[in-house]
């Protein structure tokens, strides 16, 4: 899972008409695309919402020229967490429905009702929008971009600060767990050789994950008095250059945000329904 950071972060470092975009835009497109999706009654009208937003996703997706592969693995890595909760939705009766009716009765008096089927629908439609846009500003945006662009957009400086440390020190902790697990293959330790006793696999992973800890400690000790050494203290902020947004980005985002409020508001008055 670690390891998958880097990755994640080299998706982000290619060429393309959306990678190439100011991270104030992307961000911008990918919120107003949640709360949009996420503003809509729970009603069918998502089903129409949903498709039109996912089209657009597609489009997007496409020009980034990120492989198709990177979206689905990505969207595998957090599905379970969804569908997991979406799951048990049709077991329940929710309150935006007055009348339910079951379509399956299981034992011990456990009931599937077509309302509660319907809703966890609905509910999938909307994370899954979510999680594809967070996708794609996550995989065309670098992290220090998006921090600059979250600053240039009015983000607090002191968070700003934090997460930026943050994630410089997450990929030096990837960095370190990288190292320790080639230093235990070339030791050819396996903790899944069920040939091994399982009581030493069980110490060494202790070993190992008490390291981890010891030299992430060790290492944030040498940063943080790298930190005062170079003038840290309270009122340090992380210092976010002015860029101006250019008038092809103003155009993008004028259309998507033309796109994204037209889309609910003409579902929602029947003008446009596919479902």
């Amino acid at each position: 899972m670690i390891e998958d950071l880097f990755l994640i972060e080299k998706q982000s470092y290619r060429e393309s008409h959306i990678h190439s975009l100011d991270a104030r835009v992307k961000i911008l497109v990918a919120f107003a695309a949640i709360i949009a999706v996420v503003s809509v009654p729970y009603s069918t009208a998502v089903y129409t919402v949903g498709a039109i937003f996912f089209i657009f996703f597609a489009v997007l997706w496409a020009l980034s020229r990120l492989p198709v592969s990177v979206y689905f693995w990505r969207l595998a890595m957090v599905l379970p967490f969804g569908i997991f909760i979406i799951f048990f939705q049709i077991f329940f009766e929710n309150r935006y429905y007055e009348v339910f009716h079951p379509i399956v009765t299981l034992p011990l008096n456990i009931h599937i009702y077509a309302e509660s089927v319907q809703f966890a629908s609905i509910l999938l439609v909307k994370f899954l929008v979510c999680i594809s846009f967070i996708i794609l500003l996550s995989s065309t945006t670098r992290m220090q971009h998006l921090l600059e662009g979250a600053g240039r957009l009015g983000f607090p400086p002191e968070f700003a600060l934090i997460l930026g440390m943050m994630i410089r020190y997450l990929f030096v902790f990837a960095y370190m767990y990288r190292k320790v697990t080639e230093s235990l293959e070339t030791r050819c330790f396996d903790p899944f050789n069920r040939v091994v006793p399982w009581k030493y696999r069980v110490r060494m992973l202790g070993y190992t994950i008490g390291t981890m800890f010891i030299r992430a400690y060790e290492q944030g000790e040498r940063t943080y008095l790298a930190m005062l050494c170079r003038g840290y203290g309270k009122d340090s902020h992380l210092y976010v250059t002015k860029k101006a947004i250019k008038g092809y980005e103003w155009a993008f985002l004028a259309a998507s945000f033309a796109l994204i409020i037209s889309t609910p508001v003409l579902v929602w008055t029947g003008i446009v329904n596919f479902f």
